[in-house]
């Protein structure tokens, strides 16, 4: 292998080790802002989704619910889920999924995301392992 097939190599290699996380939450919310905060403070490529101008797909939120279960990403505190009346709904996941689609306000937040690993809430604990795990 030639020094300048030696240097892409690594150029590639370096670039596959660095940590981008993509935070689906609302402006609004308080962990949103933390979560954006730590990686921020730890220059890491962030990628926000603000879930009011752009809702999280079903399937987006379905990685989520294959790890934690449905009902974790639903946030029973809310005010919104209160107002829609859904504190005694029978839902299958499917529909849990669907409903929470169209309405990000009853979600739990941040959805935090990194390749295949996966957060609900605000968990620096976990996110800092994320940030050890990748350092070369």
């Amino acid at each position: 292998m030639g020094r300048r097939q030696l240097l892409l190599r690594l150029i590639h290699l370096a670039g596959s080790l660095t940590l981008e996380v993509q935070i689906f939450g609302i402006t609004k919310s308080a962990d949103t802002r933390k979560a954006l905060r730590f990686f921020s403070e730890r220059r890491i490529r962030t990628h926000f989704v603000d879930l009011v101008e752009k809702p999280a797909s079903v399937g987006e939120l379905r990685r989520f619910a294959q790890k934690f279960g449905v009902m974790a990403l639903v946030d029973k505190e809310s005010r919104r889920f209160d107002e829609l009346g859904l504190r005694y709904a029978q839902m299958s996941d499917e529909r849990w999924l669907a409903r929470l689609a169209e309405e990000p306000m009853i979600l739990r937040l941040p959805l935090v995301r990194s390749g295949n690993q996966v957060m609900i809430g605000a968990d620096e604990a976990i996110w800092r392992t994320w940030t050890v795990e990748r350092k070369p």
